[in-house]
């Protein structure tokens, strides 16, 4: 019977393109056969194997192509009757599926966040190793600042497989089973924003840790006058949306932030900066200003309920689509607030109809101007609610008891 069974393993194409267009509800054209499971409304959807709803079988895939995932296949199988020349990895892998890439901070960390939350949720499990698929083919690298990011929050270091030699499993070319595997297909979409707080947090707590970021300096530091501080950072592009004239900006700022006790300026370059470079940085901001770009993601290293402002070139409100929200959203989803987003109506002439698709690609590589009026009443006012909101948290932890917790799973 288990010879039978064996022969009778069926794979079937990651890429299914029958729902490329029009996946249905509960599953996607990525391993379509399969429907997700979700614990309760507003958890994480995603496939556990073995399980009961895949009978107790094991997730076997032979999916090493880089290039066409047509060619890149699943089946399921019982641990007695496993496929011929399979060969059968111990301990959990993460199976995850990205619709965009993994070299943007932005996608890739929308593809990490509900592995974070299953890991919470399921006894701090840590994963063996990693496979990342995009459009149904293998990718095994994602951009440093996501690799970093992982590695901290899951506390040790990141094998990403790659099915290509014989340090790796399936090196013999043939397919591999797990023995247990979670696969993410629909990155955080389906989560409920509760949930997502409760992740970014982690992350948040995670990185803090990973690099050494205590905030017991900065919380007892005030000003002259005896105010809590106010960071402010100026996160600042070069070339593709950044601000044309960049001096000007910064002195619009400088002098709102010269008016308040206790605010002090940053000034930083995101293509400089490392890992925990960012995120010290971040851990000392309150009021984030930057241009619409990945750099933003780093907002939520920010502590909760810190402030954004958001700079876009001309073109993008007509011609961006929904992507030119993620930062809106993302601010949400961490516990921020994003207080405003200001759009250049000044920039390249496009020679079609403003509204042409075409004008996009003179668009989105361009640079952002000023408003010296709007920039210093958003300022001004932010800087008013922060101080207020920062006086008095700092007047309930004169009186309070609690103790924190430190990071879940830590």
């Amino acid at each position: 019977m288990a010879s039978k069974l064996r022969r009778a393993v069926t794979f079937l194409p990651l890429k299914d393109l029958r729902y490329t267009q029009t996946a249905q509800q509960g599953h996607t054209w990525f391993m379509s056969s399969m429907y997700d499971k979700q614990d309760q409304e507003g958890e994480v959807q995603y496939q556990h194997f073995p399980s009961k709803s895949s009978n107790g079988r094991l997730l076997c895939i032979n999916g090493s192509d880089t290039h066409d995932g047509a060619w890149n296949s699943y089946a399921l199988a019982w641990p007695e009757s496993l496929p011929h020349n399979a060969t059968l990895v111990k301990g959990l892998t993460f199976v995850s599926y990205n619709h965009y890439n993994y070299d943007n901070i932005w996608h890739g960390l929308s593809a990490m966040v509900p592995f974070v939350s299953w890991h919470v949720r399921h006894g701090c499990a840590l994963p063996s190793r990693w496979i990342l698929y995009h459009w149904g083919e293998l990718r095994t690298k994602m951009s440093p600042w996501l690799r970093t990011l992982t590695e901290a929050t899951f506390g040790g270091p990141l094998y990403i497989e790659g099915f290509d030699h014989d340090n790796h499993v399936g090196g013999g070319g043939g397919p591999v089973c797990f023995e247990e595997a979670v696969v993410m297909r629909h990155n955080e979409g389906g989560m409920s924003r509760e949930r997502r707080v409760e992740v970014y947090d982690v992350m948040r707590c995670k990185a803090r840790a990973y690099c050494n970021v205590s905030l017991e300096g900065r919380d007892a530091e005030v000003s002259n006058r005896g105010l809590p501080v106010i960071g402010m950072t100026m996160f600042m592009r070069t070339g593709a949306r950044s601000f044309r004239n960049e001096s000007a900006v910064v002195g619009i700022f400088e002098r709102e932030c010269g008016k308040v006790e206790g605010c002090r300026l940053m000034v930083a370059y995101s293509n400089n900066l490392t890992f925990c470079e960012q995120v010290k940085l971040m851990s000392l901001t309150d009021i984030l200003i930057s241009p619409h770009g990945a750099q933003l993601t780093n907002m939520f290293f920010m502590d909760r309920n810190s402030s954004v402002m958001e700079f876009f070139p001309k073109g993008w409100l007509k011609l961006a689509g929904v992507g030119q929200f993620v930062y809106h959203w993302i601010a949400s989803w961490s516990g921020m607030r994003h207080q405003g987003a200001w759009r250049d109506p000044n920039g390249d002439h496009c020679p079609y109809l403003e509204d042409d698709r075409r004008c996009m690609s003179i668009y989105k590589s361009g640079m952002i101007g000023y408003n010296e009026t709007f920039f210093a009443e958003w300022a001004r006012n932010v800087l008013n609610e922060v101080k207020m909101r920062k006086m008095e948290e700092a007047s309930r932890k004169s009186t309070s008891t609690d103790a924190s917790n430190g990071c879940a799973c830590s």
